[in-house]
């Protein structure tokens, strides 16, 4: 059941996003080309807006199944509507954002009331699965909710920031929460597997994966604020939930493992963007710049800084977030030290593979040439006789020189030369004819 869940949110998400491109364009939700920006061309970004009708539809489909009954019943109905009236809370905020680009403080306050109106619908952290920790007041636990929520919610718009990176490493890192989130609930319950958690899991990587195909490099559209808000209110959302499914005060200590993975995992999932959100924060403030001051040096703008091409740059990050969130499931399976050997393997190859194969390696995942289906040529030696040059004419020119128009179209997407003022790359000159200067080995790539 979860699993046909998953697809139909994936089905209902990707057959959508055209009407949410459509929207987008009519909307003027375009995320123009800025100076910390990758993408080269302005770019549809309510994203968001089918992963939210894609949440909707399986959770109505859900709400019909027998076996999820028990979600469903009059004691948790409203946890099941709360996070879902509190993606769409986020999600009309961060069309408002895509659209008219809210300064922080306001979307801050949307946050807080998104996080604030699942809380009030039952979705709080009212334990901890530390010693039986609970928390002691009413008060405390919906300060600690929000608080939780609009952390996951802004470490995933931090780390949005190339084609597919997002809802690739949510599905990555979702998948192995789900994993674990079932198996709890096939411990916590042998007789009924239905779980919130599970459900709003599954839904949530149907979603990512649905857009996905829209979203990776080049990109059709964005899932902008709206879509990378909505699916870490979801994560955060499906987190609190685990937390009520364990008692670890009754347990003994080689039981009590799974309890602590509980807050482990959603930690795991997220690694990649709370680091970036918190290597961030203080920089900009070691800086004296405000925490929400946009800049060039997030973990993806390293990426590319290393000689990573964009799609390669993509794929390593989602290698790391597969060790972190797996690693941190398999130790409800497996002996610690079994697990920790195996993620030292890992650790290892995901180290080779960013630091290794860099952009003289290959052309493997190559951006350039996905997108023009040919590898592009270097422009014509420099020190052709300028008689040559001029017979040719003024193409020959243009390319002879190492303008800007000659940079390949990967390097602009790098920011390795200035935009037009449209917000696009210049197109490149037409080739020098073959008589305007002799080959030689520079000038074939």
């Amino acid at each position: 059941m979860y699993l046909l869940l998953m697809l139909v949110a994936a089905a209902v998400t990707f057959l959508t996003t055209p009407f949410a491109r459509w929207v987008a364009l009519k909307s003027s939700a375009i995320s123009a080309v800025r100076a910390r920006d990758v993408h080269s061309v302005p770019t549809p970004r309510l994203g968001g807006l089918a992963m939210l009708i894609g949440i909707v539809v399986a959770v109505l489909l859900a709400s019909q199944m027998p076996f999820l009954a028990g979600v469903f019943d009059d004691r948790r109905v409203s946890q099941v509507w709360g996070i879902v009236g509190g993606a769409a809370i986020v999600c009309a905020l961060g069309w408002a954002d895509d659209k008219w680009d809210l300064d922080w403080v306001t979307k801050l306050a949307g946050q807080v009331l998104a996080a604030g109106f699942m809380a009030l619908q039952g979705v709080q952290l009212i334990t901890l699965p530390i010693a039986g920790t609970t928390i002691p007041s009413s008060r405390m636990s919906l300060i600690a909710t929000v608080l939780v929520v609009v952390i996951a919610m802004n470490a995933v718009n931090f780390v949005d920031g190339l084609d597919g990176l997002a809802a690739g490493i949510i599905a990555i890192g979702g998948s192995a929460f789900f994993l674990y989130a079932y198996g709890l609930t096939q411990q916590a319950s042998p007789d009924d597997y239905a779980s919130l958690a599970s459900l709003m899991l599954a839904v949530m990587v149907g979603v990512c994966i649905g857009f996905l195909p829209h979203n990776f490099h080049p990109a059709s559209i964005f899932m902008g604020d709206a879509g990378s808000m909505l699916i870490g209110l979801v994560m955060a959302g499906a987190a609190i939930t685990v937390t009520g499914n364990v008692q670890p005060e009754v347990m003994t200590d080689a039981q009590a493992l799974p309890a602590f993975i509980t807050l482990l995992l959603p930690v795991a999932v997220l690694m990649l963007p709370l680091l970036d959100m918190g290597l961030a924060v203080i920089r900009r403030l070691a800086a004296g710049k405000s925490p929400m001051a946009p800049d060039r040096m997030h973990l993806h703008h390293r990426m590319l800084a290393l000689g990573h091409s964009h799609r390669r740059a993509v794929v390593i990050l989602y290698v790391w977030t597969a060790v972190f969130a797996f690693s941190a499931a398999a130790l409800v399976r497996w002996e610690w030290e079994i697990v920790l050997i195996w993620t030292t393997v890992f650790v290892v190859l995901a180290l080779l593979a960013t630091l290794g194969p860099l952009r003289n390696r290959g052309r493997f995942l190559d951006d350039d040439v996905a997108q023009s289906g040919q590898v592009p040529k270097v422009p014509a030696a420099v020190g052709a006789p300028a008689a040559a040059q001029s017979a040719a004419g003024p193409s020959a020119a243009g390319a002879s020189a190492p303008a800007p128009s000659a940079v390949p179209q990967g390097a602009a997407r790098h920011g390795a030369h200035p935009k037009t003022a449209a917000g696009q790359s210049p197109a490149p000159q037409a080739a020098a004819p073959q008589s305007a200067a002799p080959k030689t080995k520079e000038t074939v790539e």
